[in-house]
């Protein structure tokens, strides 16, 4: 490989690892969606509320997908806080319902999805195409190191300098 070559790789390399973002970072803050978006309280009991609405900003919207379920104005989105509301209300705990929910929906309902076989590559994923950029770039600056440019005969000169001269 040409050590050009191997530059444009690495950038590339570079540029594809520093441009994904880790599965653990929180979704960039946004502004306030309008207040008919969010999920809005319809339940008497505030505690019930306030668990639901901690809880939900944890939860995907299935629908939206890269919306959390507190602020997705879709159908299922309200039919799932319902859902959630009512369990509460049987005396669930956060975990339970949360186990409830990816029992139903699976891992993809929840911005944190566990460390287990299924979601290795999530968790590891980035680590694998960092290393796999740096090992690029060590290769590159190796390959720089060991080259060495053959030695250009009085013959090779002699025909660039025709040409040189040949030019328009």
């Amino acid at each position: 490989m040409t050590v050009r070559f191997m530059k444009h790789v690495s950038v590339a390399v570079v540029l594809a690892v520093s441009a994904a973002q880790p599965v653990w970072a929180n979704p960039t803050p946004q502004p306030d969606p309008p207040a008919a978006l969010i999920a809005q309280p319809m339940f008497a009991d505030a505690a019930i509320e306030s668990r639901l609405m901690l809880l939900s900003r944890e939860l995907r919207c299935v629908v939206c997908q890269n919306e959390a379920l507190s602020e997705s104005p879709a159908e299922l989105a309200g039919d799932m806080r319902q859902e959630i509301r009512e369990l509460m209300k049987a005396g669930k705990t956060d975990q339970e319902v949360l186990d409830f929910l990816t029992s139903r929906y699976g891992d993809f309902v929840l911005f944190r999805p566990p460390f287990k076989p299924l979601t290795y590559l999530l968790w590891v994923g980035p680590f694998v195409f960092l290393g796999f950029g740096v090992l690029i770039w060590f290769m590159a600056l190796r390959a720089r190191r060991t080259f060495k440019s053959a030695p250009v005969s009085h013959e090779q000169i002699a025909a660039a300098a025709r040409l040189l001269e040949e030019k328009p």
